[in-house]
């Protein structure tokens, strides 16, 4: 079956389902292009609520998926491939929050949005990496555990002066840490040296890559970054290459390149057309959370989010 068949047959059933397909920014372009929505996994949490939709088909890896139905507890939400995991997240199980807890009593424990469900609900607060920074500064305690990416933490501990214990302190993003490290970023520069290039990278870098970049912040702000860079210039994103692809959709008058055109993240990447078709001929797989673990995480996501507004 052609692609434009299965993205006319997609179109269809989002009308007669009521569905509406949310996508992150590492999808690939022709999951981009049939989503409604597409952005950081912040942006897209909160159209899953504001959306009119009985259904929603999210575009992700799983946690994200599972953000989508705690907040939206009467939607069906839909995950096309639940192997669509994410790796970053794997390194935290919940046993270990309650360890790191018993070690350090009164130190509160912020977890990246990038976390297991059941994680989440034995942490204090939940952040995503455009407001990690913001939420830590505004807490009144000098030492925070921080978890489950060691370099977004030590991010946070460089720009709000805080001591910041790291659960674990091996956690890390493979995509940031191995196909976006100091020798991809040195190559990209040397590459691009001519064309006097911009580098914007992601928290999730390792600090010798921050510390060569103009600009480091999450997706959306990424995206937002390059609105005031000088045109004449080569723009290098330093994050998952799915990116690239909706900079340029949004900025097409300027030169953007991936820092690595092989930083993919594979289990994004499991996601396709077909699946989503699957998914909504179907109605699987459907993300269900249990009612009060789901009531649990929304009432730390909700105090997170009325810190980061004071």
């Amino acid at each position: 079956m052609r692609l434009s068949e299965i993205a006319r047959k997609i179109e269809e059933l989002k009308k007669s389902r009521r569905a509406v397909i949310l996508a992150h920014n590492y999808q690939i372009p022709e999951v981009q292009d049939i989503a409604d929505y597409v952005g950081d996994s912040l942006e897209l949490a909160v159209k899953a609520i504001e959306c009119e939709a009985d259904v929603i088909i999210f575009a992700g890896v799983s946690f994200m998926a599972e953000m989508a139905a705690v907040l939206n507890p009467d939607k069906t939400v839909l995950h096309p491939e639940p192997d669509a995991r994410c790796p970053l997240a794997d390194f935290l199980p919940p046993s270990m929050v309650r360890e790191y807890r018993s070690k350090y009593p009164k130190a509160p424990v912020v977890l990246y949005v990038n976390s297991l469900l059941e994680s989440k609900i034995c942490a204090d607060y939940v952040v995503t990496s455009a407001a990690a920074c913001r939420l830590v500064s505004k807490l009144e305690d000098e030492v925070v555990m921080f978890g489950p990416d060691k370099n977004l933490a030590n991010y946070v501990e460089e720009v709000t002066g805080k001591e910041i214990i790291v659960l674990p302190p091996y956690g890390h993003c493979p995509v940031h840490e191995y196909a976006l490290s100091i020798y991809y970023v040195n190559k990209a520069l040397e590459l691009y040296e001519r064309e006097d290039p911009v580098l914007i990278v992601h928290p999730e870098v390792s600090k010798d890559v921050r510390r060569l970049a103009s600009h480091v912040g999450s997706t959306s702000q990424m995206l937002k970054i390059i609105e005031e860079i000088d045109k004449k210039r080569t723009i290098l994103i330093g994050t998952e290459e799915g990116l690239t692809y909706r900079a340029r959709r949004l900025h097409n008058d300027r030169r953007i390149v991936p820092v690595n055109p092989r930083a993919v993240c594979i289990d994004m990447k499991k996601i396709s057309l077909l699946s989503i078709l699957r998914s909504l001929e179907r109605l699987k797989y459907r993300v269900q959370i249990d009612p009060d673990k789901a009531r649990k995480a929304r009432e730390i996501i909700e105090t997170s989010i009325e810190i980061m507004r004071r």
